[in-house]
């Protein structure tokens, strides 16, 4: 897929980026490049060919010098870094930090061990997702949490509504947002091997999910061995002085096999791997159960619930819900947000929520809710693209095998 297709593939993922953008925050739709925020990599990002563009209120690099594609492909075989900043993390601190948040999210805080995290959603009252979250239980009153940078200001504002009657009450928990650090994901099968080289920790070790506080590059980092990918890899937030001299260190010590790498490709391995974008593929209407994440749902919390939506979730657990999150592989141009999908008489059964051409498996995919009953795998089905039918079937998904490292 070159020339026009390649062109097509950036098109669609900036379309899916900014979509997910407009729903999430609220500016003006000709921001000047004043008005938007920038992190303390935007000099080194544009020095290296970034090609900045407004997401979420900051001026973010979409790509490079590469073409998506090949940004999609070098994660896979050999390593990305990514400068994600603009996402917003926090602590909360306190000896009722957990029983505070798990008033919050569906997960089971109080069964994670030490330095151990999960993927969660924080939801409302109506069970819908406010957005999805990594959360990792630090110490058993010490929670370090990672925010989507389009639900900053709601998620603090509804963590902070809740907090205030908590406290209150008598309630132990307080909280810090790290706006004095930056956070750089280390993605690919190079990662490790890489990160090493800076840090005197065996990271063999340190498996998917796992946290740990250790020196990096000679500043104090907090590594979690997690990412957005479906690859294995890292987060690392890192003190915002020390952010600029990491992001070098990890490419000078891959010898220019780890490339830095934008939003787009980002966004392709994210699809590939089956991930939710929220704005997109989750919102505030959606709940965990029908976005297929009841599997983040703590076996404790299903047996007691005590989350906000916890009924409606509950009831949507035993008694199934009315629509479901599917993949799925279609002929034709790519599937975009929107596109109409329909059963095989032509009535319509759901709509795509993300889309696009795979740079790995060379052909289209997409995710999208329908009906319950025509989610199984095999489904055949019709993806409407600017009013053609394009011959689809239903797919399990991740659409590209995950290699997480977790323990043999």
């Amino acid at each position: 897929m070159r020339g026009g297709g390649l062109w097509q593939l950036g098109q669609s993922i900036t379309r899916r980026l900014v979509q997910a953008d407009k729903k999430t925050i609220a500016r003006r739709c000709f921001a000047s490049e004043a008005d938007l925020k920038k992190t303390v990599l935007y000099d080194f990002h544009v020095a290296n060919g970034g090609k900045m563009v407004p997401f979420a209120g900051w001026s973010m690099p979409i790509q490079y010098k590469d073409s998506i594609m090949d940004s999609t492909l070098n994660c896979r075989e050999n390593g990305s870094l990514f400068d994600v900043s603009h996402m917003c993390g926090l602590s909360l601190k306190g000896k009722d930090c957990v029983p505070f948040l798990e008033k919050l999210v569906i997960a089971d805080v109080a069964g994670l061990a030490p330095g151990t995290g999960t993927l969660t959603v924080f939801t409302n009252e109506k069970g819908g997702a406010i957005d999805d979250s990594v959360i990792t239980k630090v110490t058993d009153d010490h929670i370090y949490l990672v925010v989507n940078a389009g639900c900053r200001d709601k998620d603090l504002a509804h963590i902070e509504e809740h907090m205030k009657p908590f406290k209150s009450q008598g309630g132990d928990v307080s909280w810090h947002i790290h706006d004095e650090r930056s956070l750089l994901a280390l993605q690919g099968p190079l990662a490790a091997p890489v990160l090493q080289h800076l840090a005197k920790e065996d990271l063999s070790k340190i498996y998917f999910g796992d946290f740990c506080m250790l020196d990096i590059n000679g500043a104090h980092c907090f590594l979690t061995r997690t990412g957005y990918t479906g690859e294995d890899g890292f987060e690392i937030s890192v003190p915002s002085e020390h952010a600029v001299d990491l992001a070098k260190a990890i490419l000078e010590k891959s010898e220019g096999k780890v490339r830095l790498t934008g939003l787009g490709a980002r966004d392709s391995l994210r699809l590939e791997a089956g991930l939710c974008l929220y704005g997109n593929d989750m919102e505030q209407h959606t709940t965990p159960v029908e976005a297929g994440l009841t599997w983040a749902i703590g076996k404790r919390r299903k047996a007691e619930g005590g989350f906000l939506g916890a009924e409606v979730i509950l009831k949507q657990i035993a008694d199934g819900p009315s629509i479901r999150r599917v993949g799925f592989f279609s002929s034709g141009p790519p599937p975009r947000s929107h596109s109409d999908i329909q059963d095989e008489k032509g009535q319509s059964i759901g709509e795509v929520t993300s889309g696009g051409f795979s740079p790995c498996l060379k052909k289209n995919i997409a995710m999208g809710y329908v009906k319950s009953g025509n989610h199984k795998a095999g489904t055949k089905v019709k993806i409407v693209i600017r009013g053609k039918s394009n011959d689809g079937a239903v797919t399990k998904m991740p659409f590209v095998p995950t290699k997480y490292y977790k323990p043999s």
